[in-house]
């Protein structure tokens, strides 16, 4: 790795696959030492007509994962976003246009067709109750069947369709972090890059939803727009509007120079160390699942990898084909590419439940993400050649 690439990259970051890597062993291992702590951890959780809607400690970890992302955007940069239409538009075409469609065809290709039998065509796995729903045992719902565990109404699903409910959050969950690291790498246009997070933050406040509701309603998992409503609320607008307003009064008072260089330097492990706290309460309900089928994370990897790499040709043939200059291609082809997992991860876990197939398949993005964006990274440095230069 290159002394820029660690420069860029702070230690949390560099090696967030063997931290993933760390987490799924700790987790699996905790699991079966203390079944009951994370079961009792996850219990502890916000209710509604006696079923558990938010769990409080996952729901701080999660906005913990979020509020350090959101205070780093500086949503006047919104403003410049008009001087380069060109890149803007092909980023928002391809991320809300395109890339949660592919999504949807190449994890249903994979997950509901070729590795169905693998996973097992028969297996099935156990998500929450949709929020705002009372449905009677037995009843269904999309794919589900309404069954009791330990006194709590639950939807029993097939497991490939609790995978493919995971990677479709994926899929509509546009970068909005680790992208300022690839495009800084890839030698990309930083102001392209930040204008890009903070339209895609704000985008995200409807399109996530609608897209995530449709999708999921197409795939026989369907999600009631309280349950979304109530997840971008949690996940995306709190932590969007403390960052903003915590940014503004910070500021305010100790002045931009602080901000970056103090501020901002203490928040850089807080994300990822809430990340993979979430991480280890999540393996520990699933260690199960990958000690006797350690194949199920492979199975879910195939078309994520697959999808990273289609979205990044078409975002990189696009701006080509439009003659963009490269400092505007690679940064609007790598925000296309990766995923903005927190986001994911929070979603699927408030909507399906820690313990879910769903919430496992956004841990695998976590897992595939850096070394694939690196890899995409090193694409881009060596075919600058290939683009116009102004």
């Amino acid at each position: 790795m290159s002394q820029e690439t660690k420069k860029a990259m702070s230690v949390f970051e560099r090696y967030l696959t063997l931290w993933v890597g760390l987490c799924i062993g700790i987790g699996i291992l905790l699991g079966k030492i203390a079944p009951g702590l994370a079961g009792f951890l996850d219990g502890m959780a916000i209710s509604v007509n006696g079923a558990p809607v938010v769990s409080i400690p996952i729901a701080i970890c999660l906005f913990f994962m979020m509020y350090p992302i959101m205070v780093k955007i500086d949503f006047a940069e919104v403003v410049k976003a008009g001087k380069s239409a060109k890149p803007v538009g092909l980023t928002l075409v391809i991320n809300w246009a395109i890339k949660p469609f592919t999504m949807f065809a190449i994890a249903y290709l994979f997950l509901g067709v070729l590795f169905r039998g693998f996973i097992g065509a028969e297996a099935t796995d156990l998500v929450k109750m949709p929020f705002g729903l009372d449905l009677g045992l037995g009843e269904t719902y999309g794919s589900g069947v309404v069954v009791l565990v330990d006194g709590i109404k639950m939807l029993q699903v097939p497991l490939w369709r609790s995978y493919f409910a995971g990677c479709i959050l994926l899929g509509i969950a546009p970068c909005t972090a680790m992208v300022l690291v690839w495009g800084f790498l890839a030698k990309g246009n930083d102001g392209h890059t930040l204008v890009m997070v903070a339209i895609n933050s704000l985008a995200m406040l409807v399109l996530y939803g609608v897209l995530g509701g449709f999708l999921l309603g197409v795939g026989r998992l369907p999600v009631p727009w309280q349950a979304l409503l109530l997840s971008i609320g949690i996940y995306v607008a709190l932590p969007l509007v403390a960052g903003y307003f915590s940014r503004r009064w910070i500021i305010g008072h100790k002045g931009e120079a602080w901000f970056k260089e103090k501020f901002l330097h203490v928040l850089t492990p807080v994300t990822i160390s809430a990340l993979l706290l979430t991480l280890v309460l999540l393996f520990s309900f699933k260690g199960e699942v990958i000690v006797s089928n350690p194949m199920t994370i492979v199975w879910i990897a195939v078309p994520l990898f697959i999808q990273t790499c289609l979205i990044f040709v078409i975002g990189y043939v696009a701006a080509k084909l439009m003659k963009l200059p490269y400092r505007d291609a690679a940064p609007s082809a790598m925000i296309g590419a990766s995923n903005h997992f927190e986001v994911a991860i929070a979603t699927a876990t408030m909507l399906f439940g820690l313990s879910s197939g769903a919430a496992l398949a956004t841990v695998v993005g976590v897992l595939i993400e850096v070394p694939l964006m690196l890899m995409l990274v090193r694409i881009c440095l060596r075919t600058q050649g290939w683009f116009v230069s102004r």
